[in-house]
């Protein structure tokens, strides 16, 4: 009985492995909205940076391999929305056109979070690594460990981490307000 209820145990186990592995992205597509986004370069991500990014929607084309960003971006004082195509490689990440090249990997994602890692290699040559956490509905505390990790582990200083619609004299931490001097 024991070995029947085992072996029962690991056929479900490995489904599930299964399908979490095949998961279809086309399915996450939808609105987005971006909560934190960090940077090596604090530069690209202050008030009127081009990685300063407010996510509106993703749409995921398994079949095609791409992803469609659809954000809005501040520049000179008025948000401007753009549009972004990013096309999947065969190592898994995402390459697209915006402010120079970028690729963008998935590090973390379920159907109400995600949690990315992009590099920008700007047309004068300079690198920049960027992170980002993007929810559907609220914000987790697993979500926002997994980001900060991410963030930490890129070399990212928590002061380089915005908020894009906050004025970036307040943050936003596990649902307080609080000025970047407490973080």
């Amino acid at each position: 009985m024991k070995v029947l209820f085992l072996t029962l145990l690991l056929g479900v186990v490995c489904a599930a492995q299964e399908e979490e592995a095949e998961q279809n992205l086309s399915e996450l597509s939808g609105s987005w909205r971006t909560v934190y986004i960090g940077s090596t370069n604090p530069e690209k991500i202050q008030e009127n940076g081009p990685f300063r990014t407010y996510f509106r929607e993703l749409v995921f084309d398994d079949e095609k391999g791409t992803v469609d960003f659809y954000f809005s971006v501040k520049r000179d004082g008025k948000w401007k929305n753009v549009h972004v195509k990013a096309t999947k490689q065969d190592d898994g990440t995402y390459v697209a056109d915006y402010e120079g090249q970028n690729v963008f990997k998935i590090v973390s994602l379920s159907r109400t979070h995600l949690v990315a890692h992009n590099i920008n290699v700007d047309k004068h040559g300079q690198k920049t690594e960027l992170t980002g956490l993007f929810v559907k509905l609220n914000v987790e505390d697993e979500d926002l460990e997994k980001f900060w990790k991410l963030t930490e582990d890129k070399g990212i200083d928590k002061k380089n981490v915005v908020i894009p619609l906050l004025s970036s004299h307040i943050k936003l931490l596990f649902g307080w307000l609080i000025h970047p001097e407490q973080l």
